[in-house]
């Protein structure tokens, strides 16, 4: 069952050409080669559920070319989730190939898509990325131990040159 997460709306880029939504454009050039009865469009879901979402994937497919990273990339990782993202700057900044994710080239559709059918064909042989993920997330990125502090003691220090 593939879920996607997303609102019909455009955040980022352009509408289609044609006009319509993302979604309308994917189905009116593929849905006579999909199995619509496995693919379901939910729409933005509350962030808790979200969550829930990220801890039961056999994957989560993170495609950016080149933007800045999402939270919700960082967010899946940290909910142990095996991410299969595009090999972009951004992504290359927390996902090391084989270590704790899986990056493909984001111009390499077929190379997308055996890459996922590999995850989906033997999840238990990338099992440890997922931990590798959670790890390094919960290592790197923390709020309350790691980013929290930081950010706090660069306000400190910012404030105390400002003030002297």
């Amino acid at each position: 069952i593939l879920l996607v997460m997303v609102q019909d709306s455009v955040s980022y880029g352009s509408a289609p050409k044609n006009g319509g939504t993302w979604r309308e454009a994917l189905l009116a050039e593929l849905s006579s080669e999909l199995d619509l009865s496995r693919i379901h469009f939910v729409g933005r879901i509350p962030h808790n559920v979200l969550h829930k979402v990220f801890q039961v994937c056999a994957c989560h497919v993170y495609l950016t070319y080149p933007f800045v990273l999402s939270w919700s990339m960082l967010e899946a990782m940290s909910c142990g989730a095996l991410v299969v993202a595009s090999a972009t700057p951004p992504v290359q900044e927390v996902i090391i190939n084989g270590k704790n994710g899986l990056l493909v080239d984001f111009f390499d559709s077929q190379a997308l898509a055996n890459q996922i059918a590999a995850v989906l064909t033997e999840p238990t042989a990338y099992k440890h990325l997922a931990q590798a993920a959670r790890e390094h997330v919960q290592a790197t990125y923390d709020l309350n131990n790691i980013c929290l502090p930081k950010q706090l003691k660069l306000v400190h220090q910012l404030t105390t040159k400002v003030a002297s």
